[in-house]
């Protein structure tokens, strides 16, 4: 009977990997980096990018669906420090993606707005700019990429102030602010965005390490 009970566990293990061609196991024995039989990445993932050409190498982990990334991902150095957090749809950003320092303060932020690419052509509601707080629908040719939508910002890291805005509207570059360069006589530095914070809260630097698990197939 005890026999019974420690084979069955086993079998449904293998029976959930079975369906993956290939995947990882991390180092708390979840499940990573699946590729299913039509070699299309699904669920958590880690990518790791050595340095190349005097660009820093990074990691960053999140979600795909059927080959495209979805939700929330997020990126870090090869020291482990947070140094963006990017929303995706469809596979293209989607939405506010924030990018910091090292040290963890805002650097800019951007905003984006993903389209379809199962379509040719897409819907896109846009605020009417000559008229404030009217919105429309308006018909977008799909080039299988994300556009530029809202405000895209530059942060002084030091003090937190807004150093530049630039609008987009359906990619187009509607207006640019810029504010000229303060120095802050207290020596006060900015706060943290709250990503950054809550990362800070666990317990070490975030650097997963995956040992191979190939199916074999």
């Amino acid at each position: 009977m005890r026999l019974i009970l420690f084979i069955l566990p086993v079998l449904f293990a293998f029976r959930g990997y079975s369906q993956w061609k290939d995947y990882t196991i991390g180092v708390k024995g979840d499940t990573l980096n699946c590729v299913d039989r039509q070699d299309r990445r699904q669920g958590k993932w880690v990518n790791h990018y050595d340095e190349l050409r005097g660009e820093p190498g990074y990691e960053e982990e999140g979600n795909y669906k059927n080959n495209r990334k979805e939700g929330v991902w997020r990126l870090y150095t090869l020291n482990g420090d947070l140094v963006g957090v990017e929303n995706y749809k469809w596979g293209n950003k989607d939405g506010v993606c924030q990018y910091f320092t090292e040290a963890g303060q805002l650097l800019r932020e951007e905003g984006w707005k993903a389209l379809n690419p199962d379509k040719q052509y897409d819907t896109v509601v846009v605020e009417d700019i000559d008229k404030p707080n009217t919105f429309k629908t308006v018909v977008v040719k799909n080039d299988g990429a994300a556009i530029r939508q809202g405000d895209w910002k530059t942060y002084n890291p030091l003090t937190g102030a807004v150093m530049k805005i630039e609008t987009y509207t359906l990619g187009k570059l509607e207006s640019r602010k810029v504010a000229r360069l303060a120095v802050d006589s207290t020596g006060s530095t900015a706060t943290k965005p709250k990503e950054v914070l809550d990362f800070e809260k666990k317990t070490g630097k975030k650097k997963v390490k995956v040992q191979d698990g190939s199916a074999g197939y």
